[in-house]
């Protein structure tokens, strides 16, 4: 199989339709808009949903989730990502994707290049996508260590 080259950023045209790619556009342009509404209707609302990030750890179920896109929405700092290099998998009531992020993190003086590996998995839940897992590794450790020191000065 292979990745998938152009970049999903959410600034792609907003189809009606119910296929992957379009669950895909909806929370990037959520994340890029920085609108916990629009995040908020792409993740399903159950206990069972997870979050793994470089800064975070494990959050578990919509409210320690909101939190952590709160603090991003609400914070100094000017986060963007994109969605590249990435492959579909689907399966019957589901689908996930695995891929890289890159983007930046702007704080004042300082910028960092971001690049994450990123998976996310999707059910069908009440006729349409909803996001239940996400996983995202930065694998430099002097860009985690860069990241998370820049994430803690903007808090």
């Amino acid at each position: 199989m292979q990745p998938i080259a152009e970049p999903i950023t959410g600034l792609e045209e907003r189809s009606r339709d119910s296929s992957p790619v379009s669950a895909l556009v909806e929370f990037y342009a959520a994340f890029n808009t920085r609108s916990l509404d629009l995040v908020a209707q792409n993740w399903a609302r159950t206990d069972e949903i997870a979050m793994d990030n470089p800064l975070g750890g494990i959050k578990r179920g919509w409210e320690e989730i909101r939190g952590v896109y709160e603090r991003i929405f609400r914070g100094p700092a000017e986060v963007y990502v994109e969605f590249c290099d990435y492959t579909i998998h689907e399966a019957a009531g589901m689908f996930y994707v695995v891929g890289r992020e890159r983007g930046y993190f702007r704080l004042r003086d300082t910028r960092l290049e971001l690049a994450i590996r990123t998976s996310r998995i999707f059910r069908r839940m009440d006729g349409r996508w909803r996001q239940v897992h996400h996983h995202g590794s930065i694998d430099d450790p002097g860009l985690l260590k860069r990241y998370q020191s820049a994430v803690l000065e903007a808090s």
